[in-house]
């Protein structure tokens, strides 16, 4: 999805204040956590990022646009496809399923897609999203910590997000995870006299 089309009147601005050491050391105090990773999603597995993220964005278009279901919908499937024209493949976006890694069987727990911006040393999740049957267990906060991990060790210096004002869960994890607000876009529906 394109940010721009994406900006509500109810969505923060967020970026991470690197902490090297200090995020990454929280996760010793817990008993044994499970191993969270993440690899880049299969072409087989779009088709159900699809369907949650379709569902998932047209909610929130509806929410804060006031659009029908159906035009809602229409909406976010035009802005996928004009963002990810190539699915998996779209070249400049990075599209992983997060891993649970607590056995030898891959249990994929969630999907983050974010584009990287090298030149400036960020990147911008576009989507992250624990599967809501394993939400609250630390595994959102667990992937921000990896993702982080990664990026530092690749020249990274910035990780950038949205989140919905009213999203409460999703502000608790990136705050958590050493998220702070840097703005608030606002927006207002003007009537067209045409």
């Amino acid at each position: 999805m394109k940010v721009a089309k994406r900006d509500v009147p109810t969505f923060l601005d967020w970026e991470i204040l690197f902490l090297h050491g200090t995020l990454l050391g929280q996760q010793a105090h817990r008993e044994e956590p499970s191993v969270i990773s993440s690899r880049p999603m299969r072409e087989s597995e779009y088709p159900a990022y699809l369907d949650y993220f379709i569902t998932d964005y047209a909610t929130e278009i509806s929410a804060n646009y006031g659009l029908s279901r159906h035009e809602a919908v229409a909406q976010a499937n035009r802005e996928i496809a004009n963002d990810l024209p190539l699915g998996v493949n779209t070249p400049g976006e990075v599209m992983l399923c997060v891993i649970d890694q607590a056995s030898e069987i891959e249990f994929v727990v969630g999907y983050l897609w974010y584009r990287p911006d090298p030149a400036k040393r960020f990147v911008f999740i576009k989507d992250f999203y624990i599967f809501a049957e394993h939400q609250g267990k630390g595994f959102g906060k667990r992937a921000l910590n990896t993702l982080e991990a990664n990026l530092s060790q690749t020249g990274f210096e910035q990780i950038r997000l949205r989140v919905a004002e009213d999203n409460k869960r999703a502000k608790h994890v990136y705050e958590t995870a050493g998220f702070r607000v840097t703005g608030i876009n606002m927006s207002k529906s003007i009537k067209t006299e045409c």
